[in-house]
C-alpha cells in the first residue's frame, strides 16, 4: 500500500487537502521534517493547478530527483586488489545478516569475497558469521571474543589480497552509536587496513533497519562524523518498514542506498532499484 492511497481516496482536488494531514502522513513515512516541509511548500505553489491524484506525480518527482542515479555493486579493483566494504551499524539492526546476505549475493554474481569477523565484542557475531561462511562457502578471519578489531581487519585484508579476492567485506562492532571509544575504534580499523592499501577502505556502508524510522536517520548522522558513509543497506523492507528514513538519508546527508533486505531468507536482499521503490512506497 502506497504512502498516500487513503489521502488520494479522500481529497477530490487540492482544495480539499487538510495540509496538516498530508504533512503528517508524509513524517510517519519517516521522509524527515525538511524533505516533508519542501514538498508540502511546492504542493501549495501548485494549488488550483493539480489534482489529488497528482499529488503522487509530485512526491515522485521530488524522492526520485533526491535519491539520484542508483549506485550498484561496488566496482572491483582495475589494479585486481580487493575491493574493501567496511560495514557498521548498531545491534539489532541485522548487520551481520546483511553482511552474510552481501557476500553470497557478490558470490553468485561470480566474484570471491573474504569476510572479516572484527564484531568482536559480540561473541555471538563471530559465531553468527561464522556459520553463514561456511554455508556460503567463502573464507572468513575471526580471532576470539574481545580480540583486537583492527588486527583482524588487517589478517582479512592481507588474506584478501594473497588469495587475489574480489571483495573483504569487514564486519564491525555494532555498539549504541553515541559511544566515542565506538568511533575511535572504527577510524582505528580504517588506518589499519590503509597500511596494506592506502586507497582502503573503499566502501564504509552503514546498515540500518527501516522499522526504526527517524532514529535510521540519526545513527546514520552518528557514523557519518567518523566514517564518511558512502553507502546504506536497508533491512526489513518486508512491509514492517516504510523506507522513508533511506530517502531522509539521502536527502540529508548525501549517502546513498546500495542495498536492501526484503525478508529472513539469503536471497531476500537485492540491489537497491530507486525508481521500483519510489513506485513502492508512493
Amino acid at each position: 500500500m502506497g504512502l498516500f492511497s487513503n489521502l488520494v481516496d479522500r481529497f477530490r482536488n487540492t482544495s480539499d487537502i487538510d495540509w496538516d494531514d498530508l504533512e503528517e502522513t508524509l513524517i510517519g513515512g519517516d521522509l524527515g521534517i525538511r524533505l516533508t516541509t519542501e514538498i508540502v511548500d511546492d504542493l501549495q505553489s501548485r494549488k488550483g493547478k493539480i489534482t489529488a491524484e497528482s499529488l503522487v506525480d509530485v512526491c515522485r518527482e521530488h524522492i526520485t530527483e533526491i535519491l539520484g542515479d542508483d549506485q550498484g555493486i561496488p566496482a572491483k579493483r582495475p589494479d585486481g586488489k580487493p575491493t574493501v566494504i567496511l560495514v557498521a551499524g548498531v545491534n539489532g539492526v541485522g548487520k551481520t545478516t546483511s553482511i552474510a546476505k552481501l557476500a553470497n549475493y557478490l558470490k553468485s554474481e561470480g566474484n570471491s569475497v573474504v569476510l572479516a569477523a572484527a564484531d568482536t565484542f559480540r561473541a555471538a557475531a563471530i559465531e553468527q558469521l561464522d556459520i553463514w561462511a561456511g554455508r556460503i562457502g567463502v573464507p572468513i578471519v575471526k580471532t576470539q571474543y574481545q580480540g583486537d578489531p583492527s588486527a583482524v581487519c588487517y589478517d582479512a585484508h592481507k588474506k584478501a589480497i594473497s588469495t587475489g579476492a574480489d571483495y573483504l567485506i569487514c564486519d564491525t562492532a555494532g555498539r549504541l552509536h553515541t559511544r566515542h571509544n565506538l568511533m575511535e575504534e572504527l577510524k582505528k580499523i580504517e588506518r589499519t587496513i590503509a597500511k596494506q592499501d592506502d586507497s582502503a577502505p573503499h566502501e564504509r556502508w552503514i546498515v540500518v533497519d527501516a522499522s526504526t524510522g527517524s532514529n535510521a536517520t540519526i545513527q546514520a548522522k552518528e557514523f557519518h562524523q567518523s566514517l564518511d558513509l558512502n553507502g546504506v543497506i536497508v533491512t526489513k523492507l518486508d512491509g514492517s518498514g516504510k523506507g522513508g528514513s533511506l530517502v531522509a538519508i539521502k536527502h540529508e546527508l548525501d549517502i546513498p542506498t546500495r542495498f536492501i533486505g526484503t525478508g529472513e531468507k539469503m536471497d531476500d536482499f537485492e540491489v537497491f532499484n530507486a525508481q521500483k521503490f519510489v513506485e513502492t512506497i508512493l
